[in-house]
């Protein structure tokens, strides 16, 4: 018997997908900032085991994201097979997710294992699209937490990222360039003293948005001890 083909495959995952939708949670998530007009409601655990059940499936994976579903993307990054992204459909993912769980599940569980994600931060990071400038220092707070052997200098580099960023005040962009410092300060007791000389400098800026992230930030890594190191 021959393999489903990629329509096939597409054509089943859509189907579990929808037989786990949750049409009443839409409006509580929309007013959490889920967007997405095609949106099902499916829970992230629900997602989850649908990706252990569908298997890595990199082709599916491309067919899943392209559907424009919110759902089916956040599926598309657990069934991905990190190691096959191209540049190019990183690029496409950032640019296209369009709401802050799509693109922050994307980084976490496809981003992140990819060996071009150290690469992509600063281009994204640069750029002026408000999902791509997101999934930048959303990509940044996941290597952070699960890049175990990156060393301190590439953290350490990716502040001036943040500096650099700390000035757009667009909801998403900061609220991902304040996770990223956060994260980054309780990486290990050394970047916490570099993080939080990062954010006393930005708690000068005159601008809002970089006083907010100062705050923010500060207030977590004075509280919470660093994670000691593995």
């Amino acid at each position: 018997m021959s393999e489903p083909s990629v329509e096939q495959r597409l054509s089943q995952a859509l189907l579990a997908l929808r037989s786990r939708a949750r049409p009443a949670q839409l409006e509580g998530m929309r007013r959490f900032g889920m967007a997405g007009s095609k949106r099902l409601g499916v829970a992230v655990p629900m997602l989850r085991q649908l990706g252990r059940q569908l298997g890595p499936d990199h082709a599916l994976a491309l067919a899943l994201w392209d559907t424009g579903i919110p759902d089916a993307q956040i599926l598309a990054g657990l069934v991905a097979e990190p190691r096959q992204l191209s540049v190019r459909q990183m690029n496409a993912w950032a640019r296209s997710s369009l709401s802050w769980d799509v693109c922050d599940q994307a980084c976490l569980n496809a981003f992140v294992r990819s060996p071009l994600a150290w690469a992509r931060v600063p281009v994204w990071a640069r750029a002026e699209d408000e999902w791509v400038r997101r999934a930048a220092f959303a990509l940044l707070a996941c290597l952070a937490v699960h890049d175990k052997a990156a060393p301190d200098s590439r953290f350490i580099a990716a502040l001036r990222l943040i500096e650099s960023a700390c000035e757009d005040d667009r909801n998403f962009v900061k609220k991902a360039v304040n996770w990223a410092l956060r994260q980054m300060g309780k990486r290990n007791p050394a970047l916490r003293e570099r993080a939080i000389d990062c954010a006393e400098g930005l708690r000068n800026r005159p601008h809002r948005a970089a006083r907010w992230i100062a705050a923010d930030a500060l207030r977590e890594l004075r509280a919470t001890p660093a994670r000691k190191a593995t």
